[in-house]
Formats: C-alpha cells, structure tokens, sequence
C-alpha cells in the first residue's frame, strides 16, 4: 500500500531530462545559489547514500536514499535517475518506496543475466535490486526485481532473504564471482566493526562464508561496503581486490568517511595486505616502555611524570599503540598543556615512523620535527583515540640533527594529543590494522560503485556530505549532492597500493563558456588569473606549480573582495589542504568552518599538479595524479567568482574551463 502522499508525490514526477538538476531560468539561480551544475541532486527534499548503481541497456541507473516528504532524514525510500553519458540525468518516479513501517535503506542492484533467480520473463533478464529492510527492531536484506529496465519493480514474495535477527546489519553489496560461479553479498555489520560474506546461487538462498574485521577505522559504525577486483596500472595481468568501509565517524577531516583495504578474495575470504605486522627493522627513538621519559624533557601540565598506560581518566578507549605505555595529554583531561621534546637525534636512515591520535587540532595539538630552527614536518591526529601510522620523508635532513616535538597547546575538545613508538627506518610503516582513507575530506560518504560497467570500467560515487551536519546545510528545495562520478585504478607507489581516482572521461565533454590556459614558466606575485568574464563557480581546473621558498602553493576559488576558498600545498610538510574557514556561509554548524589537511607526499620542493573541480557548492581536489583526494561542500557568497594563485615560485601549467550552465 502507498500512502496518499506518495501516490500525489509519483505524479508530481516527471521525467525531462535535466543537466543534474540544473534549469537555466536566472530566477531560478537566485533563488537556489548553490545548486550545483555538474553534480547530481534531487529536483526536491532529502537524499543521501547512493543506492543500486547498476549499468544496463547503454543507461547508468542511480538509485539512492530519499525522503518523499522532506528535506531532512526520514521515510527512506530508493529515489531513481538514468543517465546515458554520466553528465544528464533523467529523474524517474519513486522505485522502491517505504510502505508497511518498512524503510528501504541503502542496497546494490545487479543484472541476472543468467536469470538465476527465475525473475526474467520472456527471455528478458531481471535487474535485481538487494536492499536493507529497516524496522525499529531490526534489519534484514529483501529483493525487489524489474524486467522493464527498471522503471517498475516488484517486490519478492518470499522476503526478506537474510535475516541474522540483528537490529544492526544493512548495505548489501553483491557481485558474481565467476571463478566460483555464484552471486556474493558483502553486508556491513556495524557495531562489531565488521563486514559478512555471504554466498549464493540464486540470489534468494544465502550461505554465511566469512567475516572481515575489526580492522583499519574502528572508532565509527561501519556501513555502506564494496568488493571488487582492480588491475594495478601498468603491471598486465595483475589486479587486486579492493574492500571499501564507510565509517560513520573518526575519519580524517572528523565525522563520516570511506576507508579501504586492498588484499585478495578467492570466494570465501578476504585477505587484506595492510594487516601485515609492523616490521621491527630500524632504529627505535622512544617506545615510552619505562617507568618515566627519559631524556625526553617536558614542560606544562598535560604529560605527567610518566608514560601513559592507555585511557586516562574520563577517555574513550585508546586503541593502535605499541606495548603498555604511550604519550597521552588527556591528563586530567582537555583542559591541560605542554610540550614534550626529544634529546637531540642523528638523522641516519630515510624514513622517521610513528603512531599517532587524538583531536585534529593542526598545529595545536601534533607532533612537529624540527630540524635547525625550522618545523620541517607536522601531523595532527584525526578526532580519535585509535592512534595510526604516520611516516615521514627525512632523506634530505639525513646526518643532520633533528628533534621531535610532540604539542598540546589547545583546551577544549579533543584539545589532546596522543603519540608512540618513534622509530628511524628504510621504509615507511606500514601498521597493523592500518587502512588507506578514499577521500580525506569531511564530504565524501557511502562511497560504491557501479555493478556491470561497460569495458572493465570501475567507477565510484559518494554522498556529498557530512553526518555532523547533512540535516542543517541550508539549501532548499533540495538537500545533499553526490560527487562527481570517479573512474578507479590502483597504482604502485612507494608506500605501497594507493586506490587512484580520477573525474570519468566523460566529464571532460562538459561545454565550456570560457577557459584560460596558458603554458611554460612564469614567475608570479599574487598573479590574479581570471578577470570577473573568465571566472565562475563551475570550473574544471588543472595547474602545476612550483613551491616558493617554503614550500607554498596555493590558490584562491570562489573568491570575492571577503569570502575565498583556499587550495593549497606545503611540500616542507607534506600536507595538502581545503581551507573553509571564510568561504561563505557557515554558521549553521559549528564544525563547518574547517581547515581541512591530506597527507601528501612530494619532495620539499617538487611540482605540485592538482586538478580542481569548483561547483556552486562544491570543491573536489585530486592530487598526485588522483592517489589524494579532498572533497568539501562550501556555500560561497553569490559574487564569489574570481581565481588567483597566491603563493608558488612559479606557475608551470594552468589551464581552466568554466563549464556552462545556469551560473554562468
């Protein structure tokens, strides 16, 4: 049964194709200024995780969360869209609706080209789509089946076809496993941290194989996963398995994220290659075992006489750190401050490793390496008491002497730091039960791909928000955008498999109304680089700089005479940033005027090359060729359009489009 408002809601649909639910109408652009070009949203109300991707018939489905009655959280239901080159996009009615105090949470959809399940009719195959049924008191997984390319779908008699009796256990994800020659459904667990394996034949009779976890970002829920294989660039023949995790909190830029693990799955289990203990090689500089710290000097209140033996008084639990001690500043505590400095050291191998959590606080609450006067190297931690490995690059500083500074100087929350196990070494750490982050933004979420892409193509999609504050972005009709849809591969790289993402080729069709480009070496000072004609809130941009005497690049977005986003890099501390904190509207959550860092790894003063995607509300950067990737929401001021560089020794490439649009 549907309820009457819903029934009004299907014919209020229609299905003009539109530009991601973009009209041209100038009325229309003031009175929705952040409604992005490029980007998909609804036409109206609440959307989040991406839902059922599936490829069919020359048309890419897009189904995802949606609210029929509102722009907030609530009644969720599969909304659905077709596009045929990734760019339009067709809005289609309602296909999976809420009904019988049974919500339709997030899913996957897979063509049963076999017709394995006996849904296909008339020698027409079904799509499949394999949903969370959501009640108060519990989840369980359901099917739904259309045989007319999805435009009408039938719900299973027999469902639900998986139920553990839990109140917690949604997402399916399933694929077909060919060497095995059956149907795999990848479900998240959340609160034990893990992910289930199930097998099947038929899509409706489901065999529990295996689990995955607790492992990498244990600190939020896990939800939304992904299993897939993917070549590794440049090595024929060779390709991996790719696990992707959404938490629900703890990643890098706070709140919700997607993490991934790489390994190999034979049809029953997956084994990762990042839960690899730590290699013991190289020299340790503190392991904080002993009953004080040594030669290790401390000022302030917040150390303590000794080491740390896990939670201080009125922690979370602390996780990831070496044997029984640590350096942990909660004591007595947020509302305490010091400074504790290692005894000068011989730079003698290339890489200096360590365990690093605590607040996110850059600058405030971190651990810096200082080499002469100079702070060569910084880390923060990433609002979580589960400390991760972080290598530094030291081979230029080698036979120099060096010292590290582990830093609290903040009060308030997650004004801490905690820190263990230095160690100088050949190789970068690579920890146990460490994960790689898909984008280290605060507005990347649910990530998942798309099932049956043509050419071996595998291609991701994220919800363009954050939990700490999706509810309360102040757009309207509408709420939520997804990114841009990223083609994946994997790359080998010094620190090992790096997942790599890059914009579809098919964004690069986009019409232009403008573009500047030029090439070859020019010294700048402050160069503005657009004048208000070439400028825009639509741009696809591509530029390679070279650092100024600090290490500096950086460039101004969505800039007028007060609010401006700043991308930037810092070779010297291998850090990549979003700075937020005056790009437009931000007073509707107090976590939303950030200054966001990614870890990047280029030498003190090699090319820096990014790609940069600027929509109405949007900033998505792609770094070292796609190996980082930072995206963030902004609202920015209606006349917030122009572009300049602001900090380089020299701009090698720039090249920029203003992709055409209703804000032109």
């Amino acid at each position: 049964m549907i309820p009457a408002k819903l029934s009004t809601r299907r014919r209020l649909q229609t299905s003009a194709t539109i530009l991601t639910a973009a009209l041209s109408s100038a009325a229309f652009a003031q009175s929705e200024p952040w409604r992005p070009l490029y980007h998909f949203t609804p036409a109206k109300n609440w959307m989040n995780d991406p839902n059922g991707m599936v490829y069919h018939d020359g048309e890419w489905h897009l189904f995802y969360q949606y609210n029929p009655f509102g722009d907030k959280w609530g009644h969720m239901s599969w909304g659905h869209a077709v596009s045929r080159d990734l760019l339009r996009w067709e809005h289609l009615p309602l296909a999976l609706p809420e009904e019988n105090g049974i919500m339709i949470f997030s899913g996957s959809a897979v063509m049963d080209e076999k017709n394995t399940s006996g849904f296909g009719k008339d020698g027409q195959p079904p799509i499949i789509a394999i949903y969370t049924a959501h009640t108060e008191k519990n989840q369980s997984q359901s099917l739904a089946f259309s045989i007319d390319r999805g435009r009408t779908w039938t719900k299973f008699s027999g469902n639900p076809v998986l139920d553990i009796g839990e109140k917690d256990f949604r997402d399916p994800k399933v694929i077909w496993h060919e060497p095995t020659k059956r149907w795999i459904m990848t479900v998240a667990w959340p609160m034990p941290r893990k992910v289930r394996f199930y097998a099947s034949p038929d899509l409706k009779k489901w065999t529990h194989l295996s689990d995955f976890g607790p492992a990498g970002s244990v600190s939020g829920i896990w939800e939304c996963p992904d299993l897939f294989p993917l070549a590794v660039e440049g090595e024929a023949g060779v390709q991996k398995w790719v696990l992707i995790v959404n938490v629900g909190s703890g990643a890098p830029a706070t709140g919700s994220g997607g993490q991934y693990f790489i390994g190999d799955f034979d049809g029953t289990t997956f084994k990762t290659e990042s839960l690899t203990a730590d290699k013991e090689e190289g020299t340790v500089l503190a392991d904080f075992e002993g009953a004080d710290y040594g030669e290790w000097k401390a000022t302030g209140n917040c150390f303590g006489t000794a080491p740390a033996h896990g939670v201080l008084g009125g922690q979370q639990s602390v996780e990831g750190f070496r044997g029984k001690g640590l350096v942990n500043t909660f004591l007595n505590g947020d509302n305490t401050k010091g400074t504790l400095t290692s005894p000068p050291f011989a730079v003698t191998k290339e890489w200096l490793n360590f365990l690093i959590g605590g607040g996110h606080k850059p600058g405030k609450a971190c651990v810096n390496l200082r080499v002469g006067d100079k702070i060569v190297r910084t880390a923060t931690g990433r609002a979580t008491e589960l400390l991760h490995p972080e290598a530094w690059s030291v081979k230029e500083w080698r036979g120099q002497q060096a010292v590290i500074e582990i830093v609290d100087d903040i009060t308030g929350d997650w004004g801490h730091i905690n820190a263990d196990h230095f160690t100088l070494a050949d190789s970068p750490a690579r920890g146990t039960g460490t994960a790689a982050w898909l984008d280290y933004g605060p507005d990347f979420y649910a990530g998942v791909t798309w099932s049956g892409a043509p050419d071996g193509r595998r291609i991701l999609l994220g919800w363009m928000s954050n939990w700490q504050y999706a509810n309360d972005v102040p757009t309207s009709p509408w709420r939520s955008a997804m990114s841009v849809p990223r083609e994946l591969s994997l790359r080998r790289t010094p620190e090992g498999l790096h997942l790599v993402q890059r914009p579809v080729k098919e964004f690069d069709s986009m019409q232009t109304s403008a573009s500047v480009m030029f090439t070859g070496t020019r010294t700048i000072a402050g160069l503005a680089l657009a004048k208000p004609a070439a400028a825009g809130n639509t741009l696809d941009i591509t530029t390679a700089l070279t650092p100024d005497a600090a290490g500096n690049c950086e460039l101004e977005v969505l800039a007028d005479g007060t609010a401006a986003t700043t991308i930037g890099v810092n070779t010297t501390t291998g850090v990549l940033y979003v700075d937020r904190t005056r790009s437009g509207r931000a007073d509707f959550h107090p976590r939303f005027a950030t200054r966001i860092e990614a870890p990047l790894h280029i030498a003190p003063h090699g090319e820096v090359k990014l790609r940069i995607l600027v929509d109405a509300c949007s900033v998505e950067v792609f770094a070292d060729g796609g190996v980082t990737t930072l995206t963030a929401l902004v609202l920015p001021p209606p006349g917030a359009k122009s572009v300049r560089i602001t900090a380089a020794e020299r701009v090698n490439e720039f090249k920029m489009r203003v992709l055409k649009g209703r804000n032109p």
